[in-house]
């Protein structure tokens, strides 16, 4: 790897490192098991990278990878439920009840994500975990703009239509 190559990784990993593991946490729902995969994308795009033109498609990349990673990981955990503690730590200030209440509506929308064809769950994750835009979104996934919003919408009806609520946005 040399000084331009060396440079380019840097600045990808610096300025990228966060949305990923934003987006990442959001579907494995663990911490540690997050950074590993981030850490994992990293890796794999050390060895893609010279093939990318630049920064932008360098996140859209790593983006796809990350996402694949973690829906790989969450897979395998699913077998694996009972070992893991998956839920997010209880607040000091929500009641038990209510704190319940929060995690099993929460592994009720990850299940649902879950569920959903992989075209539907790969636009609502990049749009709800990810943060991305539409347009984002559909060069992440080279399909057209305005497909990104069909995708997001149908998403969107198929988890309101399993959860029996008017409309949804997981984040």
């Amino acid at each position: 790897m040399d000084r331009d190559e060396r440079a380019f990784f840097t600045r990808v990993y610096e300025a990228h490192f966060a949305p990923l593991f934003k987006m990442v946490v959001r579907i494995v729902t663990d911490a540690e098991i997050a950074e590993d995969l981030c850490h994992e994308a990293f890796v794999r795009f050390h060895r893609h990278s010279q093939r990318l033109a630049d920064e932008q498609q360098a996140l859209y990349w790593l983006l796809r990878v990350g996402k694949n990673l973690a829906f790989s990981a969450q897979r395998r955990v699913r077998t694996e439920r009972n070992a893991l503690d998956r839920m997010p730590k209880p607040s000091p200030h929500m009641g038990a009840d209510e704190q319940v209440l929060r995690e099993q509506t929460a592994q009720q929308v990850r299940d649902t994500i879950g569920r959903l064809p992989k075209n539907l769950r790969d636009v609502i994750v990049l749009r709800e975990y990810g943060g991305l835009s539409y347009a984002e979104i559909a060069d992440t996934l080279h399909i057209s703009v305005a497909n990104a919003k069909v995708r997001v919408h149908r998403a969107r009806q198929r988890m309101a239509d399993a959860l029996g609520v008017e409309d949804v946005h997981p984040s």
